[in-house]
């Protein structure tokens, strides 16, 4: 088994840093940048409409300096350079990049279509991967230490009815172990942040959606599970966290380094069920020495690590 690097916390004075933030116009993005900014950290953000840049902007004080705005769809790779490019022009070196932006799509995997799947897939796998290959290497180049935040989602932890998106969730959860894993010891933080209901406007996807990933005849909701048809409806901002709340629990996992940041209480039984039903899937009889031997040269010890040091914690 692997020897665990110590463990560092790089970002845990981040007054004068600089933070690069996607999707930061609205919802959790906006909450970051706002706590981000108040916490003493100059704060970039990236928007797809120009009325959510000025209704963002405008909840900080008049003329600040430590705020920036830049337009940018995540899915266009050379634009995310180009970002990076003026956000470092404005602010100087990046210390954290928060891959936050992403769309909420309600399709099923068994009633997506191609135009469904490649357009989660562009900007909820793409948009994040996009994100860590333009700021990592200028991370490790200026050698200040830094740290990568992305956005999953309680649907990263555990499956539900919305197929596609879940799956972008998952696969986005474990970028960032296997991230983790990889920048291990380099002053290089790593984070999956994973809420569950937020004060957002992740019911709007639909207006962000591409002329040519469009559905004929228009968008499609996912079909309702069986056994609900004429269920009362549920207002599902009603019982969400507000953006503020859930970003300076945020903060506060940046500051500490940990690989999850987990802010909605209500998702740790289903989670643990399903941990439960891993655990309950492996065969009974014991695997020989030698394969447990060939797995321990390649399975980290990020987890029990990681455990070990929140338990700690209390």
């Amino acid at each position: 088994m692997t020897h665990p690097a110590a463990h560092q916390t790089p970002l845990a004075d981040v007054r004068g840093k600089v933070a690069f933030i996607t999707g930061g116009s609205s919802g959790i993005g906006l909450g970051l940048a706002r706590v981000l900014s108040a916490a003493g950290m100059k704060v970039v953000f990236t928007y797809m409409r120009a009325e959510h840049r000025d209704a963002a902007l405008a909840l900080f004080p008049a003329g600040n300096p430590g705020v920036h705005a830049i337009q940018l769809d995540i899915a266009d790779r050379d634009g995310m350079v180009r970002a990076a490019d003026e956000a470092e022009a404005v602010f100087g070196n990046i210390h954290l990049l928060v891959n936050n932006a992403g769309l909420g799509i309600t399709m099923q995997v068994s009633n997506a279509t191609w135009n469904d799947w490649d357009w989660a897939m562009n900007v909820n796998i793409d948009g994040v991967f996009s994100g860590i290959r333009t700021f990592l290497p200028r991370m490790l180049a200026h050698g200040e230490g830094g740290h990568i935040v992305t956005t999953s989602s309680s649907a990263g932890l555990v499956g539900g009815m919305l197929g596609v998106y879940c799956t972008t969730k998952y696969a986005a959860m474990g970028m960032m172990e296997c991230l983790r894993v990889e920048l291990a010891g380099q002053n290089i933080g790593v984070s999956v942040f994973c809420p569950g209901l937020v004060k957002t406007n992740i019911m709007s996807t639909e207006r962000n959606r591409p002329a040519d990933k469009l559905n004929p005849g228009g968008p499609r909701g996912h079909a309702p599970p069986p056994g609900i048809e004429g269920a009362p409806v549920i207002d599902l901002m009603a019982a969400a966290m507000d953006p503020i709340e859930v970003a300076e629990l945020v903060l506060q996992g940046i500051r500490h380094n940990d690989l999850f940041i987990l802010t909605h209480q209500e998702f740790q039984k289903a989670t643990n069920e399903r941990n439960e039903a891993l655990m309950a899937s492996f065969p009974r009889e014991s695997a020989p020495a030698i394969r447990h031997e060939t797995v321990a040269t390649f399975v980290p010890d990020v987890y029990a690590v990681e455990a070990a040091r929140r338990k700690a914690q209390g």
